[in-house]
């Protein structure tokens, strides 16, 4: 019955509505994902079972437009729940070698003298404990003046680039070229959508995103956005499916592994004990990281969202980096090609 239910909808869809790819039919008909990962293809067994518990989770693909399958390393299979067949683990291509360590011409960190909105108490593991203070910043901001901003302690920032596959923060080039001028430490930021093709989004931020050695890492931002048209939310397995492509991508291009911004609830929902080789920006603005994302390792901490500082108009998001002074010219010099000096 459930089954001649279904057939009469599509034959009506397609008959009397002219349903897209986006409407009713990808709804109706089960299917697995079509985007191209670096993991060695699960046996067509596996992916029926898939198809069958789930309605389709991505968009068409232009197969030719992913590019040629790339192997990873066996961890980067398990993160993504793709075991690798032990006649094939001999083939498994390695990923591209980090940057080799070179000699830092070290900076000036400056103190942290930022205020906030609403100040929490972390205890004995505050953030004010931490010396190299940080900020991340988009359109909303607006003009900022970034000498300014970098004598009040924002020694790096992140800086929004694009998301989606079509959109560019009107500000990021502006941003881009005048924090590296006033001695940040910085790097651009994608905000993902879920509602479309991992590589494309990859290619549009590899378009507007200058391939410059000394910026930090790119960043890869998953949440789930309520106030956004794409009401989507894919399964696990394709969340992170999605996320290994763009991630991929991004260190063939740059040549640097892609840090992994989350809140907790997308956490929760999909990346709890996946991407362990992989570097975390955490948002943990009630409570001290190791609370709210037990046993994960991170780099930086975004611990407040309503940060008030001299060269920013209104609120700006403020982050830490995990560890010492010395930790971060180490950290720089594994990563970027050379610090800056004051």
């Amino acid at each position: 019955m459930r089954s001649s239910g279904i057939l009469a909808s599509l034959v009506f869809c397609l008959v009397a509505t002219g349903c897209t790819s986006s409407g009713g039919f990808e709804d109706l008909v089960p299917r697995p994902s079509l985007e191209t990962t670096s993991s060695i293809p699960r046996p067509a067994a596996a992916i029926k079972t898939e198809a069958a518990a789930q309605v389709a989770v991505e968009e068409p693909v232009d197969m030719a437009a992913e590019g040629p399958v790339i192997a990873p390393q066996p961890a980067a299979l398990v993160e993504t729940g793709h075991p690798v067949p032990p006649a094939l683990a001999a083939v498994v291509a390695p990923r591209p070698k980090p940057p080799a360590v070179k000699a830092v011409r070290r900076g000036v960190v400056h103190e942290h003298r930022f205020r906030d909105a609403k100040p929490i108490n972390f205890g004995k593991r505050s953030p004010k404990h931490l010396p190299v203070h940080g900020v991340d910043v988009s359109r909303w901001q607006g003009d900022i003046d970034w000498h300014k901003l970098r004598s009040q302690g924002a020694n790096f920032a992140y800086i929004k680039a694009t998301d989606g596959g079509d959109h560019l923060d009107p500000m990021f080039h502006k941003n881009w070229r005048e924090a590296k001028e006033a001695g940040l430490r910085r790097g651009a930021y994608h905000f993902f959508y879920w509602c479309r093709v991992a590589s494309q989004q990859a290619d549009w931020f590899i378009r507007n995103v200058p391939k410059d050695p000394d910026a930090l890492p790119p960043v890869i931002d998953v949440e789930w956005n309520h106030e956004s048209s794409c009401k989507r939310r894919p399964s696990r397995s394709a969340v992170l499916e999605k996320m290994q492509v763009f991630m991929d991508k991004l260190e063939r291009h740059y040549g640097k592994r892609p840090i992994i911004y989350t809140p907790p609830d997308f956490y929760r929902d999909n990346l709890q004990g996946a991407f362990k080789d992989y570097p975390f920006w955490l948002r943990s603005v009630a409570a001290h990281p190791s609370k709210v994302y037990p046993g994960r390792d991170w780099v930086f901490w975004q611990y407040s969202g309503s940060g008030l500082s001299h060269g920013v108009k209104g609120r700006i998001d403020l982050n830490v980096f995990n560890g010492s002074e010395e930790d971060w010219w180490r950290w720089l010099a594994g990563t970027t090609a050379v610090a800056s000096a004051d």
